[in-house]
């Protein structure tokens, strides 16, 4: 995917609120474009297409303000993607979209995952939004300016974005009641430390991963935050979350030189409440 290690751009990403007024540069747009097209399918089998959108292209985008994200300012651009409503397509969607923000990472470019509801309004216009398709998230891209506002600031320390949760409460060994020592997860430990510190709404960082004890098979299920909104119209968020999870293991792991594939299977795991499988990765 990257000429960068994947595992770079991983650790450089983060969220921008605000950017310069500037432009993409025609070129820039143009490799911007490359990038989104053809439509992309994931791991699940759904199709997602993304469009690149000047801020002309959709209405009333001067200033936008969605739940707890709060205001992008200076931001000329948007990615928009749109997904049929399916089963695993919030997982796919999640995939496939922080592959391209983690392109445009590379590309030296800004990006903030923004969830909310695009179905209605300027940006379903824009996108053409099919009749069982959806947008489950945005994010603006453009320069970044030299230094962070005040403002912007701010929002990421209340966002808590820099805190992630530690290994002994997000990896397992065989069961829940046993947590993954790194020195267990053998050459599997980088991948999953780039599952650590990927990006999840409201920062809840839902992923857990069970490993095998003899072999290096991991089985990823959702944890269900406590009093989390489990959807908003339609768009299940941490199913995202779960999506940008299966996205940094899988770069990471191929870039380790790691063969492996998806596969939906029962674990036998004792999963209890408030938890849900979702796939597993078994090595090749």
């Amino acid at each position: 995917m990257s000429r960068k290690p994947v595992t770079e751009l991983i650790k450089t990403r983060v969220s921008w609120r605000s950017y310069t007024r500037e432009r993409l540069s025609p070129p820039l747009r143009e490799k911007v474009n490359s990038l989104l097209s053809p439509p992309r399918k994931g791991p699940f089998g759904n199709l997602v297409r993304f469009l690149f959108l000047e801020k002309e292209q959709v209405r009333e985008l001067e200033k936008i303000k969605l739940g707890t994200y709060g205001v992008i300012k200076g931001a000329h651009s948007f990615i928009v993607g749109a997904v049929t409503k399916h089963a695993f397509c919030f997982e796919d969607y999640g995939y496939l979209f922080e592959q391209v923000i983690l392109a445009l990472t590379e590309y030296g470019l800004g990006t903030c995952w923004m969830g909310g509801t695009f179905n209605r309004g300027g940006f379903a216009r824009a996108a053409g939004l099919g009749e069982r398709e959806i947008i489950p998230a945005v994010t603006p891209v453009g320069y970044l300016p030299k230094h962070r506002s005040f403002r912007d600031r701010a929002l990421r320390l209340g966002a808590g974005s820099k805190h992630r949760k530690s290994w002994r409460e997000l990896f397992f060994l065989g069961h829940f009641s046993r947590p993954l020592p790194e020195a267990a997860a053998g050459r599997y430990a980088l991948p999953l430390e780039m599952v650590r510190l990927g990006p999840s709404a409201s920062n809840r960082q839902p992923w857990r991963i069970v490993k095998e004890p003899d072999r290096d098979s991991f089985h990823f299920v959702l944890e269900r935050t406590r009093g989390y909104l489990r959807s908003y119209q339609g768009v299940d968020f941490q199913k995202i979350d779960m999506g940008i999870a299966m996205c940094h293991f899988e770069l990471s792991a191929r870039e380790s030189g790691l063969d492996g594939s998806w596969e939906i299977r029962n674990p036998g795991l004792a999963l209890g409440e408030g938890r849900e499988y979702t796939v597993s990765w078994t090595p090749r």
